[in-house]
């Protein structure tokens, strides 16, 4: 039965964080705001100090029925009470792997490091599948993570996993392989110009007819750049392509 230890592992440890530490934290939290004002996420912030949440958003896709207070109050009993049973060693499997994963990147480019994956929440009894990203918010003076930057976003996915950690910049990634537990370096998806263009034009609302017209392309062309674009990230749909490419940082 998972508990919420499980969570938190020993090389991540966080000590000598003091009350002050906190009231320079709060200031951090501008941003953050703004970040969960700017799309329809939910953004959190993990503290692996006190082991609890230390900001929740407002956004409902999140929170289940509870509010942002109630959440926060929860911390990770959240996900024990919200996240199928059968989902939950997975989820801790991949904390304990991005920890492992982040250890092996140099000091300088940790800041720059993000994990994403899917899994479920229950809400009203449904599973409803999310992204979940995360990236480190603040670090402790040895390079440990002490506040997260969490933000949750509906996922284009079936199953639960797909598991990529990256670093900003870089042309590979990871993926944890949930079978042999362990990270396999993986070419990055690159999108041609012509389907981010048309992803972008999709996401205003564009048909394809209209699509084509923008771009000085015939909408057949348009549906051979978008039937390529939709193999390229195995989605069925332009709905499905754009919430993998928000996700995955394609655009």
């Amino acid at each position: 039965m998972t508990q919420i230890g499980d969570f938190f592992i020993d090389s991540n440890r966080i000590t000598g964080i003091t009350d002050e530490d906190y009231i320079l934290a709060e200031r951090t939290l501008d941003a953050v705001k703004a970040i969960s004002q700017t799309a329809y996420q939910s953004v959190y912030v993990i503290d692996y100090n006190r082991r609890n949440f230390f900001y929740v958003s407002d956004n409902p896709l999140f929170l289940c029925g509870h509010s942002a207070q109630r959440v926060k109050e929860m911390g990770y009993t959240f996900y024990l009470n919200n996240v199928p049973k059968e989902e939950q060693a997975m989820l801790t499997e991949i904390n304990s792997a991005g920890f492992s994963a982040f250890e092996q990147v140099s000091p300088e480019d940790r800041p720059s490091c993000t994990m994403s994956y899917d899994f479920h929440l229950l809400i009203h009894g449904k599973k409803m599948m999310i992204n979940h990203k995360i990236t480190p918010l603040l670090l402790t003076p040895t390079g440990k993570v002490w506040l997260a930057l969490c933000t949750v976003a509906l996922s284009s996915r079936k199953e639960p996993g797909h598991i990529y950690f990256r670093i900003l910049g870089q042309s590979s990634h990871k993926e944890y392989d949930l079978a042999d537990h362990s990270w396999h370096t993986c070419e990055a998806i690159i999108l041609k110009p012509e389907e981010k263009q048309i992803l972008t034009l999709a996401a205003q609302g564009f048909t394809t007819k209209e699509i084509g017209e923008q771009l000085f392309r015939s909408e057949n062309t348009v549906k051979f750049y978008r039937k390529a674009l939709f193999e390229k990230l195995e989605v069925t749909s332009i709905t499905e392509a754009l919430a993998f490419a928000t996700n995955y940082g394609l655009i």
